[in-house]
């Protein structure tokens, strides 16, 4: 917090805090997801392959599903606290990634019919997942958000310096995660295995973009203002 003791509505607009204006793309992004969703009468092409079918539906994977919430949060909320270099880059990360699927999504518009109609067990875990069908939509799925979100928030966490003898650990942690988030899209029917794979191919591509051009243009202009 003491990076911030300064914040007020003047020092607001400065180079030093204005990397809290990029938090404004979630509600731009919010709106524009809701406009897809909901006005827009796109002509939507559906995404399926064989390998989606031999998938079992497994309810126990809404867990990981909706803790990914917790990881872009929490991935948010400790780099803007702790590191604010590291939370620009993962805000551009999140930025580049999201509009450019926002824009996949406009000139070919996917859905994905793999939800089950029945389910055959009943308890907690299915009652969540009949809400979240209620919830959100069976459109816009390829490339998966789910997977790009996760996959920037474990490219984030990645570079988070934790002690030493934690590292290993705090890897692994995420690692597992990572997988079992992206995994759940299929396992709980949300999502097709070409959307998975899409996810991962765009964010393959956006992290050479943020963490390898961005960044090093950025330190390049570092270098050069403490020599000038």
């Amino acid at each position: 917090m003491n990076y911030y003791r300064d914040l007020n509505f003047h020092t607001l607009f400065g180079d030093k805090y204005n990397h809290i204006f990029l938090l404004l793309f979630w509600p731009i992004h919010g709106i524009l997801f809701y406009i897809y969703e909901r006005v827009l009468p796109l002509n939507f092409h559906q995404v399926e392959c064989s390998f989606d079918r031999a998938i079992p539906f497994c309810e126990y994977y809404i867990i990981p599903y909706y803790g990914w919430y917790v990881y872009i949060i929490g991935v948010l909320i400790w780099l803007f606290f702790t590191n604010q270099g590291e939370f620009k880059m993962y805000m551009n990360f999140i930025i580049l990634s999201y509009a450019f699927t926002l824009l996949v999504y406009l000139i070919y518009p996917t859905e994905q019919n793999l939800r089950p109609a029945d389910f055959e067990r009943d308890n907690i875990f299915v009652d969540l997942v009949r809400d979240l069908y209620n919830t959100d939509t069976n459109t816009n799925v390829c490339p998966s958000l789910h997977v790009i979100g996760q996959m920037g928030a474990f490219f984030a966490a990645w570079r988070i310096r934790v002690r030493d003898s934690l590292t290993f650990w705090w890897r692994a942690f995420w690692i597992v995660s990572t997988i079992a988030v992206c995994a759940s899209t299929v396992y709980l029917k949300q999502h097709s295995i070409i959307d998975v794979f899409a996810g991962l191919a765009v964010s393959t591509a956006m992290y050479y973009v943020v963490y390898r051009l961005i960044s090093k243009r950025l330190s390049k202009k570092r270098r050069e203002l403490v020599t000038a």
